[in-house]
């Protein structure tokens, strides 16, 4: 019996991949000849089938269970793009993967681990050290996403750019003592340096940035008392496999490497909402322009596969009170499975109150208590740590809360001050940067046939109708197609986008919508000739919304790392499509623009983006009414 006969059994079609199912891929590529001693696999993640087979699938029916994998070969830099079914044992596509036109796939462990003996055997590096008075063998070395730029011998190349970060001992924090001024080449199929740019000799900064030394941060204060959370008769929402619902709610939870966490099938009260949603790209661009530094554009999901980091959360750090947690499956660079215990954490959580009413003629005083389930997860990537929480609330709301922490990514301060650092600790700065998420919603608002309405707040000049000059009102605008529907926020008219079910009406005769809410932060700042710009457009608008395609799925493209630009919803938009009343994707581009503060170092307490999704007309009144006082003891009401 094969191993793809052996796998554990899956009852719905996006259900996420198992231990099981990796090993059988692994099985199916191997007898096909696809893998050899120098292959390793840079991506490998269910392929979810299209809406159609979704919603066909009924209990019982049988899944064909496919995945798509990235296998890169070591020995000369080639990859190919496969689909495997591990239900049939079939390899379905494979396609060479062109570096030049796609880019190349993500960097994987295996090359990581690589950089500092490739470094350490190249003189110029070594001697630019040891010029500097450091042993290459305290410098941690960190490869980073190389970019597109016209560097001279990089074309379809693999590289990576490196830079150093003395380590003084064991269990210090090398990110307080950037080696800067430097910085490396590497082509990672030669293994060697292809160039060292000595730009500048600035001196290390010294400062210890030991955040769990008490010889640094001092004895812990004794004041804070216990907080307990319980829930004595248990959670109130059920689990069944990867499907969980709660308080009128229903979804589908999924996982894979390259966004993390996915949620599917949303609905409220049986009414849908979303089809999907994930966080598909993030790009963390920097604003220091000098010669050794210009290159600094992370895209961490597409570029890093971000989510292969995700941490085992633990209670009582990462989540409180009654706790779910679902593990998830990725691949390592072999193809062989690697669990994540504890990846994702669910609870509830109570949020505050959620509507309150003294009235004095009718003498009522009621007040009833918000709740929220919390989905979420945790990611490291290099120096920063990311959190991912989705939350769903008792009136209809869905809440999107990307937080940010860990290590800010430092350099050296000159002794004249930087135009685009922050000096955080003696001569130790933090480049200014921005992180830039893009949030695919594929909605199906009361179901797939929808339209979005940007809707502005709008003054109203005095007239006849208006002399005193109080009126103010909603101005709405139809975006039609695909090159009207790039968006910006625009705070100052309290903007918003509707989206809509033109082919439904409330009991009022309007169209029942959910309504996105945007922080309406900056957009990409970079110019728009620079490299990042044209390989992150997706981040130059707040709202894009595109006509739903199975193959549409990263606002940047497939293949991210050292592609030349103009992948993704630029190409996409191109074909200009009617958006209006059909099936239709939004995508969400959301974000910080990080000033680093002194207070971010030694490492940096979380700062918080998202955006949120409101019922408006949904409903035909407030859905909330019937959830009841809080228990005897607490609140007395009603």
């Amino acid at each position: 019996m094969t191993l793809a006969e052996e796998r554990t059994t899956t009852t719905h079609p996006l259900d996420p991949m198992t231990e099981d199912e990796v090993r059988a891929v692994r099985e199916v590529l191997s007898a096909a000849g696809l893998l050899g001693e120098s292959v390793r696999f840079a991506f490998l993640a269910l392929e979810e089938p299209g809406k159609a087979v979704v919603r066909a699938h009924q209990p019982g029916d049988e899944v064909d269970r496919r995945f798509r994998a990235i296998l890169l070969d070591l020995a000369d830099g080639s990859s190919k793009d496969v689909v495997v079914s591990a239900t049939r044992s079939t390899v379905d596509e494979v396609r060479e993967i062109d570096p030049v036109a796609d880019g190349q796939p993500p960097i994987i462990d295996t090359e990581f681990e690589l950089i500092e003996d490739i470094l350490n055997a190249e003189p110029r590096w070594t001697g630019a050290l040891r010029k500097r008075g450091l042993d290459p063998a305290t410098v941690r070395a960190v490869p980073l996403s190389a970019g597109s730029y016209d560097h001279p011998g990089e074309t379809g190349r693999r590289v990576v750019r490196a830079l150093g970060f003395q380590q003084l001992h064991e269990k210090d924090h090398p990110w307080a003592h950037p080696v800067d001024g430097l910085v490396a080449y590497v082509d990672l199929t030669a293994r060697a340096v292809t160039n060292v740019i000595d730009h500048r000799e600035l001196p290390v900064p010294q400062e210890p940035g030991n955040f769990d030394d008490p010889a640094q941060t001092g004895p812990h204060r004794t004041t804070l008392k216990p907080i307990e959370i319980t829930q004595p008769e248990g959670p109130s929402y059920a689990v069944e496999g990867s499907r969980v619902r709660w308080e009128n709610w229903d979804l589908r939870i999924g996982f894979n490497e390259r966004e993390g966490l996915t949620l599917h099938e949303i609905s409220f009260h049986e009414r849908p909402v979303l089809y999907r949603a994930s966080v598909a790209e993030m790009v963390v661009p920097y604003a220091d322009p000098s010669p050794v530094r210009f290159w600094q554009n992370y895209f961490d999901c597409g570029e890093y596969m971000f989510a292969r980091y995700t941490n085992s959360l633990e209670l009582g750090c990462d989540c409180l009170g009654e706790i779910r947690y679902f593990d998830a499956v990725v691949a390592d660079d072999l193809g062989e499975p690697r669990t994540i215990r504890n990846a994702i954490c669910m609870h509830e959580e109570d949020f505050g109150v959620l509507w309150k009413h003294s009235d004095m003629f009718a003498g009522s005083h009621e007040t009833r208590r918000q709740r929220r389930l919390v989905v979420s997860f945790f990611t490291t990537i290099g120096n920063y740590d990311y959190g991912f929480y989705w939350y769903f609330y008792l009136d209809g709301t869905i809440e999107l809360e990307a937080k940010a922490t860990g290590i800010t990514f430092t350099s050296a301060y000159p002794a004249e001050g930087h135009e685009y650092a922050t000096e955080m600790a003696p001569g130790l700065g933090a480049p200014y940067h921005q992180h830039l998420f893009c949030a695919r919603l594929d909605v199906s608002v009361d179901g797939d046939r929808n339209a979005v309405d940007e809707v502005d707040a709008v003054r109203v000049p005095v007239s006849e109708a208006n002399p005193y000059g109080n009126a103010f009102r909603e101005a709405r605008t139809r975006l039609t197609r695909e090159s009207e529907a790039a968006r910006a926020a625009d705070n100052s008219r309290g903007r918003v986008w509707h989206i809509v079910n033109p082919g439904r009406r409330n009991r009022f005769g309007r169209n029942p919508a959910y309504v996105l809410h945007p922080e309406g932060q900056p957009a990409l700042l970079a110019d728009e000739s620079s490299s990042v710009h044209a390989r992150a457009t997706f981040a130059t608008k707040h709202l894009w919304v595109t006509r739903y395609s199975d193959a549409e799925r990263y606002p940047a493209g497939d293949l991210v790392n050292q592609n030349p630009g103009g992948a993704g919803l630029p190409a996409w938009t191109a074909a200009d499509r009617d958006i209006d009343g059909e099936d239709i994707v939004l995508w969400h581009t959301f974000g910080l623009t990080h000033f680093p503060r002194p207070e971010d170092w030694p490492v940096m307490p979380v700062d918080y983006t998202g955006f949120k999704l409101k019922p408006v007309g949904f409903f035909d009144r407030n859905p909330t009414l019937d959830v009841p006082p809080s228990a005897k003891g607490h609140c007395h009401g009603g």
